[in-house]
């Protein structure tokens, strides 16, 4: 289990699993900097010796490994694509307001 992941879900209301050099984690870090979140934490793995602990832990969580993992609330949205397509339906934005994240 990862308790990294777990704190971060409980104790903020968006959480990206990200890897920085990632063209997907770009992706979906630049949608969500369009709006003002004022409760995020981005966990970068690039340098973290629990990398794969966090990546398996997601993959039970989500069922997926793969980075980014976007949650919101504590719900996983996906990864880049889905937060890109969730942004231009105009969801996202009413998603981060539901849970006072803007």
């Amino acid at each position: 289990m990862s308790k990294v992941v777990d704190e971060a879900l409980k104790s903020h209301k968006v959480v990206v699993i990200s890897k920085t050099y990632c063209p997907f984690c770009v992706k979906a870090k630049n949608v969500l900097k369009k709006y003002n979140i004022k409760d995020i934490v981005i966990i970068e793995l690039d340098n973290r010796d629990d990398a794969d602990e966090i990546q398996d832990y997601c993959a039970r969580l989500t069922g997926a490994r793969s980075v980014p993992r976007v949650f919101i609330n504590g719900k996983c949205i996906g990864g880049g694509d889905e937060t890109a397509r969730l942004d231009g339906q105009g969801k996202l934005k009413e998603l981060l307001q539901e849970c006072g994240a803007i």
